[in-house]
């Protein structure tokens, strides 16, 4: 195996950098750009090594380091980039808009909580029909497990889940199946401990901070191109087919073109060079289709965003919570205008925010696939007080109502790891910082957020306890239970059904059509308006445990699936409490 061609960091801040590989150390010389190098030594893989700054001799990584087998503060490992024999080179992938994405935690997904026991479980994934694995950050992050979003080490793979080379032969296996992968990163900030990019150079906007720290200074040249060259190594280097950008509303950027619409160039002009498709996914709270408008109609071109309204209107109307951030989605007219519009919040008041928020989508230059909707996710449950799924409230019924809205609904819908099985265990906010008083802070501002929203603290578990962790690790027997395999089984009809007929993957606006009743909470939303091979399909849905009769004008009774007791006519659905039919 081969390894980089020199040891070289960048660091305009120090006078003075120093190499230390394998307990040896070794001047470096400044060149005029601030990068630091040597032919002293040349890397071998393999190797531990890191850098002494100033005249500090304490080791610290390499801000690019590929592996961090003793944790972040730890020495770097040499690693070869194209060490692996890649078996996919039949594999085109897909775009990401209108497929299934699945999203995992690969700590919690399976008892060893490794990337390579995950890469054991695919065949699971192949079963349930979906056609990408969407996984929570997998870099290096200070402690043993986390939830991923406190990494410091963007180009390493956490050394408990297996490094690199699992890494990779996860992707190789997923791809051998038929799955894309998407991994989720972090550029708009650093977790607490571990950081030493600020020992090096201006990383940070020290002082300008956002929700989680100080934010990334993606305005300085070789920050930015920092950042954008870790964005290549997922794709070049790991074979990746997408990135899901976390909460890019944090990005302080005011330099145009925007860095995230260099992302979306540079991510299409290599697209275009290897020939499949990769996409860039943003995760947003600003409900601006900026993001996923295309660059010719001045946006910053990425393949989508995640739609939190979407996720809101479905559990309101599901299990009638109307605290916090759910109260402007009471009505059953929220869920309608979503399914219609895309955004809810398109300009309008946000009693939440306190304030006007979001912007409409333009249907002529914005498909609707470029929304990426879930009716659980990580964020909504485990950012809930005890972490509980829904399946810990609803009843079938309702976990069916919630997968055929997000499954054969306009957008591209996302599951969370789990769901398709009703899992009875919680997903609840996890740490393991070595610091003790890192750990007590992040507890107890655990309970303060809580106690702003009004949910009982009691309620919050410890995120240091290490059995927050292990309760959070999905429990494979629930897919044998009656509830489990019934759920699991309607999970695969949906899916299927979804790949199946045209009307359910048609992108556009137009193509859907919401009626409902305010009053006596059903809904039908009908799909494949525009032809022109394709017949329209109702989606009719109550909410409520009472009888109801829904008229569905124009349907021929032809039923395609029903979760719940109900009687198809020509020209209605009768219901006899809560459920779901999807007819012609």
């Amino acid at each position: 195996m081969t390894a980089p061609d020199r040891y070289a960091v960048w660091a305009p801040t120090p006078e003075r950098v120093r190499l230390v590989v394998d307990g040896t150390e070794y001047p470096l010389t400044r060149g005029e750009d601030a990068w630091w190098t040597t032919d002293a030594i040349a890397p071998v893989v393999g190797a531990r090594y890191g850098f002494r700054i100033g005249d500090d001799d304490a080791v610290r990584p390499d801000p690019r380091s590929r592996f961090q087998p003793e944790g972040v503060h730890g020495p770097s490992e040499v690693v070869d980039p194209s060490r692996f024999s890649w078996t996919d080179e039949a594999w085109t992938g897909r775009p990401a808009r209108g497929g299934v994405v699945y999203e995992l935690h690969i700590g919690t997904y399976t008892p060893e909580g490794t990337l390579d026991a995950a890469a054991d479980k695919l065949d699971h994934l192949v079963e349930l029909g979906v056609e990408f694995v969407e996984l929570l950050p997998v870099n290096a992050v200070n402690g043993e497990w986390n939830w991923g979003y406190d990494g410091v080490g963007w180009f390493a793979v956490h050394a408990p889940y297996g490094g690199p080379d699992a890494y990779d032969r996860f992707v190789d296996r997923a791809h051998a199946l038929g799955l894309g992968v998407i991994q989720d990163v972090v550029y708009n900030h650093l977790g607490p401990s571990g950081n030493y990019l600020p020992l090096y150079g201006p990383y940070l906007l020290q002082g300008l901070g956002n929700t989680w720290g100080d934010s990334v200074n993606v305005e300085h040249p070789e920050v930015r191109r920092y950042v954008l060259d870790n964005v290549r190594m997922w794709f070049r280097d790991h074979h990746v087919d997408g990135l899901r950008l976390d909460a890019v509303h944090a990005l302080r950027d005011t330099s145009r073109p925007h860095v995230l619409q260099v992302m979306a160039s540079e991510t299409d002009a290599y697209s275009a060079f290897v020939g499949r498709p990769l996409s860039l996914i943003a995760e947003s709270d600003l409900n601006d289709p900026i993001m996923f408008r295309p660059q010719e109609a001045a946006g910053y071109g990425l393949a989508g965003q995640w739609s939190d309204d979407f996720h809101h209107a479905v559990h309101v109307a599901l299990t009638g919570e109307t605290n916090g951030y759910y109260a402007d989605f009471a009505p059953l007219s929220a869920l309608a205008k979503v399914l219609e519009h895309g955004f809810f919040h398109d300009g309008t008041w946000s009693s939440f925010r306190r304030k006007r928020h979001g912007r409409p989508i333009d249907r002529g230059t914005s498909p609707a696939t470029a929304l990426v909707v879930a009716n659980q996710n990580h964020d909504q449950i485990g950012n809930r007080a005890a972490g509980d799924r829904l399946a810990a409230t609803l009843t079938d019924e309702g976990l069916v109502i919630a997968a055929a809205l997000t499954l054969l609904g306009p957008f591209t819908p996302m599951l969370f790891m789990g769901e398709e099985f009703a899992a009875t265990t919680p997903w609840q906010f996890f740490t393991s910082h070595p610091e003790p008083e890192l750990g007590k802070a992040t507890a107890e501002g655990r309970i303060r957020e809580f106690a702003e929203h009004g949910w009982d603290e009691s309620a919050v578990p410890d995120p240091q306890d290490p059995s927050t962790f292990t309760n959070s690790k999905l429990d494979w027997s629930d897919v044998d239970s009656d509830r489990g395999a019934a759920i699991l089984r309607a999970y695969r009809v949906l899916v299927a059904l979804r790949r199946t007929d045209q009307a359910f993957v048609d992108p556009r606006y137009e193509a859907n059509a919401v009626r409902f009743s305010e009053d006596r909470r059903w809904l039908v939303l009908t799909r494949g308006l525009l032809g022109p091979d394709v017949r329209p399909v109702h989606v009719v849905v109550n909410f409520l445990d009472d009888a109801a009769e829904v008229p569905v004008p124009g349907a021929i009774g032809e039923e395609l699936y029903r979760f719940g007791e109900a009687e198809v006519a020509t020209d209605c659905v009768r219901f006899t409490g809560r459920g779901v039919v999807v007819l012609r």
